[in-house]
């Protein structure tokens, strides 16, 4: 029966996510065992892509492979390496098992096996169990039966992405036959997936692209993902933080100057037009530029070429201009702070970031990859948060974004040392030490509440699916942690609960 369902998936018309997904949930329910991951191998880490029975934010996590002596084993062999259960090699997954909320649980069965996609290591395969002695020889012989499935979904996976980038190189002569799968974007949610597949299509054109958001949505990564995807991949991208260009200097730092062109100019300088020349040249904060460099920022891209200060003849580039802002540039058109033909000239494709409070359960997915990042740091073996830590991720409104999420995780991690827990222990973040301001006289009251109150960005949608998320929890934490038990205090049907948990991104 294992076998049918996984060849049914493999020849099934799905998205590549939505494959790798099934197979891993499949693989767990076949196996009976806690937890299932599939992990691709990047740059001498491991990378979850798909996980069933670990925490939302295990996703988020990069596993380094030195770092991680059971992850190395498995890598070393083409055959399935099966831990006992008294083995002293501590578990990656120790702690993000999601069975029973609140109890940070440990692995005490494993095994995993390498993938190799023509003839090179690709990944790993890894099951996990709670109980001692789930595993056995028979399990160890399916596990490489099992293996060549999951490597032969992969090279499916592979191929639907080659396809799509061959379609797209027959538009746009150049484009690299398979673009690399950017890492540095994290998430899952319809809202972030819609901005990457948008993003996508316009990197394979030439046109300036005028990025928006929040302060800390990380506009600087959706930008070098717009090089990486684009015909110019192979030429540099070069960032000019124009904040931080005093006027006197802007000029100098975007165009160049020649020797003795000013006092201080002891030689001939290029500008970061020059440097970036057959590639991408992004203008971040360009909304805080002086009018008079405006002026000649905007010459520079309507006649494709510069002129270096003290200097007689301008020089031809081939330029491609992302520019990113956190102001509105066309209210600083109107006030008349910013230049109305620039602002046309830059937005020739505007695209608005998304803040972290519209992303959804993305949040815990970026929670994930700080918690790896931070336990790495402080030598810690195993950094996970609370159920309540989590709720307390997802209810609060991110005014910092990205930035700020990682910034309270460092924190907390720091502080959960400094109140006494060992650094040999699975340490669990409580919502004590996240320190997340909540507004005075507001109570337990969520941020989109507020700003459902105000007029503001919740939808109903939003509102509902918090109060859902929080009664699951609620449920769990009561039945410790059984989902049956959960699905009967919430009366609903037991496959609905599951269901309706992982649209959650509580699975």
């Amino acid at each position: 029966m294992l076998d049918e369902t996984l060849l049914a998936d493999l020849v099934a018309d799905l998205p590549s996510a939505v494959r790798l997904q099934r197979l891993v949930r499949t693989l767990r329910e076949g196996f009976r065992c806690g937890a299932v991951c599939l992990l691709r191998l990047e740059e001498g880490a491991l990378v979850p892509l798909a996980v069933d029975g670990l925490v939302r934010e295990a996703l988020g996590r990069r596993f380094e492979v030195a770092q991680h002596p059971r992850l190395a084993t498995i890598l070393t062999s083409r055959r399935t390496t099966l831990f006992p259960p008294d083995a002293d090699l501590p578990d990656p997954y120790d702690g993000l098992v999601e069975q029973q909320p609140g109890q940070p649980l440990h692995v005490h069965d494993c095994m995993g096996i390498s993938l190799h996609v023509e003839g090179e290591p690709w990944g790993a395969l890894t099951l996990d169990a709670l109980e001692a002695g789930t595993f056995d020889a028979t399990d160890r012989a399916a596990l490489e039966r099992y293996a060549l499935l999951v490597e032969a979904a992969v090279r499916v996976s592979r191929l639907e992405r080659d396809l799509r980038a061959l379609r797209m190189s027959q538009q746009e002569s150049g484009l690299p036959l398979a673009a690399p799968e950017a890492r540095d974007i994290l998430g899952h949610s319809a809202e972030l997936q819609r901005l990457l597949r948008e993003l996508d299509v316009v990197a394979a054109s030439d046109l300036p692209v005028l990025l928006s958001g929040e302060t800390g949505v990380g506009k600087e990564l959706f930008a070098r993902r717009l090089h990486r995807r684009s015909a110019r991949h192979a030429a540099p991208l070069v960032q000019v933080n124009c904040a931080a260009l005093p006027e006197s200097l802007a000029e100098s730092e975007l165009f160049g100057h020649v020797k003795g062109a000013f006092s201080g100019a002891i030689a001939e300088r290029a500008g970061r037009f020059e440097a970036a020349d057959g590639g991408t040249l992004l203008l971040d904060e360009v909304g805080e530029l002086s009018l008079p460099v405006q002026a000649k920022l905007l010459r520079a891209l309507q006649e494709g070429e510069v002129q270096r200060l003290g200097e007689d003849v301008p020089r031809r580039v081939d330029v491609r201009i992302i520019a990113a802002t956190n102001r509105q540039l066309a209210e600083a058109v109107r006030e008349g702070s910013f230049r109305a033909d620039l602002y046309h000239r830059l937005s020739v494709y505007p695209v608005v970031i998304p803040p972290l409070r519209e992303r959804g359960s993305d949040v815990l997915v970026l929670a994930g990859h700080f918690l790896e990042i931070n336990r790495t740091r402080l030598g810690v073996r195993s950094l996970r948060l609370s159920p309540a830590a989590e709720e307390a991720l997802l209810a609060y409104a991110w005014p910092g974004n990205v930035r700020e999420l990682e910034h309270v995780i460092s924190r907390a991690a720091i502080k959960a040392l400094s109140q006494g827990a060992r650094r040999d222990e699975i340490i669990t973040l409580a919502p004590a030490w996240l320190d997340l301001p909540v507004p005075e006289g507001k109570g337990s009251r969520t941020p989109q509440m507020e700003y459902a109150d105000e007029g503001g960005a919740a939808s109903l949608r939003e509102c509902v699916e918090w109060a859902q998320r929080r009664a699951i929890r609620d449920a769990l934490a009561a039945c410790n942690g059984r989902w049956a038990a959960a699905a009967r205090r919430l009366e609903l049907d037991p496959s609905n609960l599951h269901k309706l948990a992982r649209r959650l991104g509580l699975k």
